[in-house]
Protein backbone atom coordinates (compact mmCIF):
# COMPACT_ATOMS: atom_id res chain seq x y z
CA UNK A 1 0.00 0.00 0.00
CA UNK A 2 2.84 2.40 1.06
CA UNK A 3 3.90 1.71 -2.51
CA UNK A 4 1.26 2.37 -4.67
CA UNK A 5 0.86 5.50 -2.31
CA UNK A 6 4.36 6.88 -3.04
CA UNK A 7 3.37 5.65 -7.34
CA UNK A 8 -0.24 7.78 -7.32
CA UNK A 9 1.56 11.21 -5.78
CA UNK A 10 4.18 10.83 -8.12
CA UNK A 11 1.96 10.30 -11.41
CA UNK A 12 0.04 13.58 -9.90
CA UNK A 13 3.22 15.38 -9.62
CA UNK A 14 4.27 14.14 -12.90
CA UNK A 15 0.49 15.15 -14.51
CA UNK A 16 0.83 19.10 -12.75
CA UNK A 17 4.27 19.10 -14.36
CA UNK A 18 3.24 18.17 -17.87
CA UNK A 19 0.70 20.60 -17.86
CA UNK A 20 2.66 23.43 -16.44
CA UNK A 21 5.03 22.67 -19.57
CA UNK A 22 2.62 22.74 -22.61
CA UNK A 23 1.43 25.77 -20.73
CA UNK A 24 4.82 27.70 -21.19
CA UNK A 25 5.33 25.91 -24.42
CA UNK A 26 1.99 27.53 -25.80
CA UNK A 27 2.43 30.67 -24.26
CA UNK A 28 6.02 30.77 -26.17
CA UNK A 29 4.61 30.12 -29.58
CA UNK A 30 1.35 32.71 -29.03
CA UNK A 31 3.13 35.76 -26.90
CA UNK A 32 7.16 35.49 -26.95
CA UNK A 33 9.55 36.34 -30.61
CA UNK A 34 12.64 34.97 -30.67
CA UNK A 35 15.84 37.82 -31.12
CA UNK A 36 19.47 37.04 -31.45
CA UNK A 37 19.81 38.01 -28.07
CA UNK A 38 17.70 34.91 -27.08
CA UNK A 39 19.56 32.88 -29.03
CA UNK A 40 22.77 33.73 -28.05
CA UNK A 41 21.75 33.67 -24.42
CA UNK A 42 20.61 30.14 -25.27
CA UNK A 43 23.49 28.76 -27.01
CA UNK A 44 25.77 30.25 -24.30
CA UNK A 45 23.07 28.03 -22.16
CA UNK A 46 23.56 24.78 -24.18
CA UNK A 47 27.62 25.24 -23.82
CA UNK A 48 27.50 25.81 -20.02
CA UNK A 49 24.88 22.83 -19.76
CA UNK A 50 27.41 20.55 -21.96
CA UNK A 51 30.35 21.70 -19.84
CA UNK A 52 28.73 20.32 -16.63
CA UNK A 53 27.54 17.27 -17.99
CA UNK A 54 30.77 16.20 -19.21
CA UNK A 55 32.63 16.79 -15.43
CA UNK A 56 30.12 14.87 -14.02
CA UNK A 57 29.99 12.22 -16.27
CA UNK A 58 33.92 12.25 -16.18
CA UNK A 59 33.96 11.96 -12.61
CA UNK A 60 31.03 9.41 -12.01
CA UNK A 61 33.35 7.08 -14.75
CA UNK A 62 36.65 7.83 -12.32
CA UNK A 63 35.12 7.33 -9.48
CA UNK A 64 33.08 4.30 -10.75
CA UNK A 65 36.29 2.83 -12.29
CA UNK A 66 38.46 3.19 -9.14
CA UNK A 67 35.66 2.53 -6.35
CA UNK A 68 36.88 -1.53 -6.73
CA UNK A 69 40.41 -0.92 -7.20
CA UNK A 70 40.67 0.79 -3.87
CA UNK A 71 38.58 -1.53 -1.93
CA UNK A 72 41.12 -4.61 -3.17
CA UNK A 73 44.35 -2.12 -2.76
CA UNK A 74 42.92 -1.80 0.77
CA UNK A 75 43.63 -5.08 2.27
CA UNK A 76 46.57 -6.77 3.66
CA UNK A 77 47.73 -10.01 3.67
CA UNK A 78 44.23 -10.75 1.88
CA UNK A 79 42.05 -8.77 4.81
CA UNK A 80 40.89 -5.88 6.10
CA UNK A 81 43.20 -3.89 8.86
CA UNK A 82 40.64 -1.52 9.19
CA UNK A 83 36.82 -2.24 10.05
CA UNK A 84 34.59 -2.24 7.36
CA UNK A 85 31.62 -1.24 9.76
CA UNK A 86 33.37 2.11 10.68
CA UNK A 87 34.00 2.68 7.08
CA UNK A 88 30.92 2.83 6.18
CA UNK A 89 29.52 4.77 8.96
CA UNK A 90 32.14 7.54 7.58
CA UNK A 91 31.26 6.88 4.20
CA UNK A 92 28.00 8.27 5.31
CA UNK A 93 28.89 10.63 7.46
CA UNK A 94 30.78 12.62 4.75
CA UNK A 95 27.76 12.67 2.29
CA UNK A 96 25.97 13.75 4.98
CA UNK A 97 27.95 16.87 5.36
CA UNK A 98 28.61 17.16 1.66
CA UNK A 99 24.77 17.42 1.49
CA UNK A 100 24.67 20.43 4.64
CA UNK A 101 27.46 22.27 2.69
CA UNK A 102 25.55 22.01 -0.02
CA UNK A 103 22.11 23.43 1.84
CA UNK A 104 24.48 26.05 2.92
CA UNK A 105 24.96 27.76 -0.34
CA UNK A 106 21.34 26.94 -1.23
CA UNK A 107 19.57 28.80 2.11
CA UNK A 108 23.11 31.78 1.47
CA UNK A 109 22.06 32.26 -2.50
CA UNK A 110 17.73 31.56 -1.56
CA UNK A 111 16.91 31.78 1.47
CA UNK A 112 15.44 28.88 3.42
CA UNK A 113 11.92 27.72 2.56
CA UNK A 114 9.42 25.41 2.59
CA UNK A 115 11.12 23.28 0.16
CA UNK A 116 15.01 23.38 1.62
CA UNK A 117 14.66 23.87 5.21
CA UNK A 118 15.99 20.83 6.92
CA UNK A 119 12.85 20.51 9.44
CA UNK A 120 10.37 17.53 8.48
CA UNK A 121 7.35 15.31 9.40
CA UNK A 122 6.95 12.04 10.35
CA UNK A 123 5.05 10.91 7.22
CA UNK A 124 7.43 12.42 5.12
CA UNK A 125 10.89 10.93 7.00
CA UNK A 126 9.35 7.82 8.14
CA UNK A 127 9.68 6.35 4.23
CA UNK A 128 13.94 6.79 4.71
CA UNK A 129 14.96 3.74 6.79
CA UNK A 130 14.08 0.98 4.51
CA UNK A 131 16.52 2.22 2.31
CA UNK A 132 19.29 3.26 4.37
CA UNK A 133 18.54 -0.78 5.83
CA UNK A 134 18.83 -2.04 2.80
CA UNK A 135 22.09 0.04 1.37
CA UNK A 136 23.86 -0.99 4.63
CA UNK A 137 23.77 -4.10 4.01
CA UNK A 138 24.81 -3.85 0.55
CA UNK A 139 27.43 -2.04 1.46
CA UNK A 140 29.04 -4.72 3.68
CA UNK A 141 28.56 -7.45 1.28
CA UNK A 142 30.42 -5.17 -0.97
CA UNK A 143 33.42 -5.82 0.90
CA UNK A 144 33.35 -9.66 1.62
CA UNK A 145 32.57 -10.08 -2.08
CA UNK A 146 36.26 -9.43 -2.98
CA UNK A 147 37.40 -12.76 -0.82
CA UNK A 148 35.90 -14.50 -4.18
CA UNK A 149 35.92 -12.17 -6.98
CA UNK A 150 38.73 -9.70 -8.49
CA UNK A 151 38.02 -5.89 -9.06
CA UNK A 152 37.00 -6.48 -13.08
CA UNK A 153 35.15 -9.39 -12.05
CA UNK A 154 32.86 -7.32 -9.40
CA UNK A 155 32.85 -4.45 -12.22
CA UNK A 156 31.20 -7.48 -14.61
CA UNK A 157 28.48 -8.60 -11.53
CA UNK A 158 28.00 -5.32 -10.27
CA UNK A 159 25.56 -5.32 -13.62
CA UNK A 160 23.30 -7.78 -12.12
CA UNK A 161 21.59 -4.92 -10.46
CA UNK A 162 20.25 -3.34 -13.91
CA UNK A 163 18.34 -7.05 -13.77
CA UNK A 164 16.60 -6.68 -10.13
CA UNK A 165 16.31 -2.89 -10.77
CA UNK A 166 13.80 -3.69 -14.02
CA UNK A 167 12.05 -6.14 -12.27
CA UNK A 168 11.40 -4.44 -9.57
CA UNK A 169 9.64 -1.32 -11.33
CA UNK A 170 7.75 -4.09 -12.76
CA UNK A 171 6.52 -5.21 -9.66
CA UNK A 172 6.57 -2.02 -7.17
CA UNK A 173 5.81 0.54 -9.51
CA UNK A 174 3.96 -0.80 -11.96
CA UNK A 175 6.31 0.35 -14.82
CA UNK A 176 6.11 -2.20 -18.02
CA UNK A 177 9.21 -3.23 -19.68
CA UNK A 178 9.65 -3.40 -23.56
CA UNK A 179 10.48 -6.49 -25.68
CA UNK A 180 14.00 -4.66 -26.21
CA UNK A 181 14.27 -4.24 -22.09
CA UNK A 182 14.00 -8.12 -21.43
CA UNK A 183 16.46 -9.00 -24.65
CA UNK A 184 19.22 -6.72 -22.89
CA UNK A 185 18.49 -8.60 -19.47
CA UNK A 186 19.07 -12.10 -21.63
CA UNK A 187 22.51 -9.82 -23.20
CA UNK A 188 23.44 -9.26 -19.57
CA UNK A 189 23.41 -12.28 -18.22
CA UNK A 190 24.99 -13.91 -21.24
CA UNK A 191 28.01 -11.22 -21.23
CA UNK A 192 28.22 -11.51 -17.09
CA UNK A 193 28.68 -15.34 -17.79
CA UNK A 194 30.93 -14.88 -20.79
CA UNK A 195 33.48 -12.70 -18.68
CA UNK A 196 33.84 -15.34 -16.13
CA UNK A 197 34.79 -17.81 -17.83
CA UNK A 198 37.99 -19.72 -17.30
CA UNK A 199 39.33 -22.16 -19.50
CA UNK A 200 42.72 -22.28 -18.44
CA UNK A 201 41.02 -24.15 -15.44
CA UNK A 202 38.59 -27.71 -14.52
CA UNK A 203 35.98 -25.37 -13.54
CA UNK A 204 33.86 -23.04 -15.93
CA UNK A 205 33.68 -19.96 -14.35
CA UNK A 206 35.98 -18.02 -12.74
CA UNK A 207 33.91 -16.62 -9.89
CA UNK A 208 33.10 -19.71 -6.82
CA UNK A 209 29.07 -20.48 -6.27
CA UNK A 210 29.43 -18.28 -3.23
CA UNK A 211 30.86 -15.00 -5.16
CA UNK A 212 27.42 -15.24 -7.22
CA UNK A 213 24.97 -15.54 -4.18
CA UNK A 214 26.60 -12.72 -2.82
CA UNK A 215 26.36 -10.68 -6.27
CA UNK A 216 22.66 -11.48 -6.83
CA UNK A 217 21.72 -10.56 -2.90
CA UNK A 218 23.95 -7.61 -3.75
CA UNK A 219 21.66 -7.06 -6.90
CA UNK A 220 18.45 -7.42 -5.58
CA UNK A 221 19.20 -5.05 -2.41
CA UNK A 222 20.90 -2.69 -4.96
CA UNK A 223 17.67 -2.52 -7.32
CA UNK A 224 15.13 -2.38 -4.54
CA UNK A 225 16.79 0.16 -2.53
CA UNK A 226 17.28 2.16 -5.87
CA UNK A 227 13.70 1.78 -6.36
CA UNK A 228 12.21 2.66 -3.76
CA UNK A 229 14.52 5.76 -2.81
CA UNK A 230 13.45 6.99 -6.42
CA UNK A 231 9.73 6.51 -5.58
CA UNK A 232 10.81 8.55 -1.85
CA UNK A 233 12.44 11.07 -4.19
CA UNK A 234 9.79 11.80 -6.71
CA UNK A 235 7.02 12.02 -3.87
CA UNK A 236 7.77 15.86 -3.66
CA UNK A 237 9.23 16.88 -6.83
CA UNK A 238 10.08 20.42 -5.57
CA UNK A 239 11.93 18.84 -2.44
CA UNK A 240 15.15 20.04 -2.27
CA UNK A 241 17.61 16.72 -3.13
CA UNK A 242 19.92 18.20 -0.54
CA UNK A 243 17.31 17.60 1.97
CA UNK A 244 16.47 14.31 0.79
CA UNK A 245 19.76 13.17 0.77
CA UNK A 246 20.44 14.36 4.19
CA UNK A 247 17.52 12.65 5.96
CA UNK A 248 18.72 9.49 3.65
CA UNK A 249 22.01 9.61 5.21
CA UNK A 250 21.29 10.26 8.68
CA UNK A 251 19.52 7.37 8.93
CA UNK A 252 22.55 5.65 7.03
CA UNK A 253 25.01 6.62 9.90
CA UNK A 254 22.49 5.41 12.42
CA UNK A 255 21.96 2.31 10.91
CA UNK A 256 25.91 1.71 10.54
CA UNK A 257 26.65 2.77 14.33
CA UNK A 258 24.08 -0.33 15.03
CA UNK A 259 26.34 -2.08 12.96
CA UNK A 260 29.56 -1.22 14.76
CA UNK A 261 28.16 -1.69 18.28
CA UNK A 262 27.10 -5.68 17.10
CA UNK A 263 30.00 -5.88 15.12
CA UNK A 264 33.19 -4.65 15.85
CA UNK A 265 32.28 -2.65 19.27
CA UNK A 266 35.45 -4.63 21.27
CA UNK A 267 37.64 -3.66 18.31
CA UNK A 268 36.75 -0.42 18.02
CA UNK A 269 36.60 0.64 21.86
CA UNK A 270 40.04 -0.98 22.33
CA UNK A 271 41.96 0.22 19.34
CA UNK A 272 40.16 2.77 18.29
CA UNK A 273 37.62 3.95 15.70
CA UNK A 274 40.23 4.84 12.78
CA UNK A 275 42.26 1.47 13.36
CA UNK A 276 44.06 0.64 10.69
CA UNK A 277 43.15 3.38 8.14
CA UNK A 278 45.43 4.21 5.73
CA UNK A 279 45.53 6.77 2.88
CA UNK A 280 44.11 3.89 0.49
CA UNK A 281 41.52 3.34 3.10
CA UNK A 282 41.17 7.18 3.16
CA UNK A 283 40.90 7.86 -0.80
CA UNK A 284 38.15 4.64 -0.82
CA UNK A 285 35.88 6.20 1.40
CA UNK A 286 36.83 9.58 -0.25
CA UNK A 287 35.68 7.72 -3.41
CA UNK A 288 32.60 6.13 -2.10
CA UNK A 289 31.06 9.26 -0.75
CA UNK A 290 32.23 11.35 -4.02
CA UNK A 291 30.04 8.45 -6.36
CA UNK A 292 27.04 8.42 -4.26
CA UNK A 293 26.91 12.86 -4.48
CA UNK A 294 28.11 12.24 -8.08
CA UNK A 295 25.26 9.78 -9.27
CA UNK A 296 22.72 12.60 -7.62
CA UNK A 297 24.29 15.23 -9.64
CA UNK A 298 24.39 13.11 -13.26
CA UNK A 299 20.43 12.32 -12.81
CA UNK A 300 20.24 16.49 -12.31
CA UNK A 301 22.47 17.57 -14.98
CA UNK A 302 22.28 14.85 -17.48
CA UNK A 303 20.40 11.44 -17.73
CA UNK A 304 20.78 7.87 -17.69
CA UNK A 305 22.40 7.82 -21.19
CA UNK A 306 25.47 9.33 -19.40
CA UNK A 307 25.23 6.58 -16.67
CA UNK A 308 25.16 3.94 -18.82
CA UNK A 309 28.21 4.97 -20.70
CA UNK A 310 30.01 5.71 -17.46
CA UNK A 311 29.59 2.56 -16.15
CA UNK A 312 30.51 0.43 -19.92
CA UNK A 313 33.94 2.77 -19.49
CA UNK A 314 34.20 2.27 -15.93
CA UNK A 315 34.29 -1.89 -16.37
CA UNK A 316 37.25 -1.27 -19.31
CA UNK A 317 39.19 1.00 -17.03
CA UNK A 318 39.18 -1.36 -14.32
CA UNK A 319 40.09 -3.87 -16.49
CA UNK A 320 42.85 -2.08 -17.86
CA UNK A 321 44.44 -0.76 -14.56
CA UNK A 322 43.66 -4.13 -12.68
CA UNK A 323 46.28 -5.61 -15.20
CA UNK A 324 49.05 -3.02 -13.83
CA UNK A 325 48.38 -3.32 -10.41
CA UNK A 326 47.12 -6.66 -9.30
CA UNK A 327 48.81 -9.03 -12.74
CA UNK A 328 45.23 -9.46 -14.12
CA UNK A 329 44.97 -11.22 -16.68
CA UNK A 330 42.53 -9.85 -19.72
CA UNK A 331 41.49 -12.51 -21.48
CA UNK A 332 39.68 -12.58 -24.61
CA UNK A 333 36.62 -13.70 -23.13
CA UNK A 334 36.49 -10.97 -20.49
CA UNK A 335 36.73 -8.61 -23.46
CA UNK A 336 34.36 -10.27 -25.08
CA UNK A 337 31.71 -10.38 -22.37
CA UNK A 338 32.42 -6.53 -21.37
CA UNK A 339 31.23 -5.67 -24.81
CA UNK A 340 28.17 -7.78 -25.04
CA UNK A 341 27.41 -6.51 -21.15
CA UNK A 342 28.00 -2.62 -22.53
CA UNK A 343 25.55 -3.14 -25.65
CA UNK A 344 22.94 -5.02 -23.18
CA UNK A 345 23.11 -1.89 -21.10
CA UNK A 346 23.42 0.50 -23.85
CA UNK A 347 20.11 -0.93 -25.02
CA UNK A 348 18.56 -1.04 -21.91
CA UNK A 349 19.15 2.67 -21.61
CA UNK A 350 17.87 3.66 -24.96
CA UNK A 351 14.58 1.42 -24.95
CA UNK A 352 13.96 3.34 -21.68
CA UNK A 353 14.22 6.73 -23.21
CA UNK A 354 12.28 5.80 -26.12
CA UNK A 355 8.81 4.83 -24.16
Amino acid sequence: MEYRKIKDDEDRDADLIEADVGSLHGKSLTGVSLNNKNTLGSSFGDRSKWKIKSIVTLALTLLTSSQAILIVWSKRAGKYDYSVTTANFSVEALKCALSLAALARTWKSEGVTEDNKLSTTFNEVIYYPIPAALYLVKNLLQYYIFAYVDAPGYQILKNFNIISTGVLYRIILKKKLSEIQWAAFILLCAGCTTAQLDPSSDHVLQTPFQGWIMAIIMALLSGFAGVYTEAIMKKRLSRNINVQNFWLYVFGMLFNAIAIFVQDFDAVMNKGFFHGYTLITTLMILNHALSGIAVSMVMKYADNIVKVYSTSVAMLLTAIVSVFLFNFHLSLAFFLGSMVVSVSVYLHSISKIQK
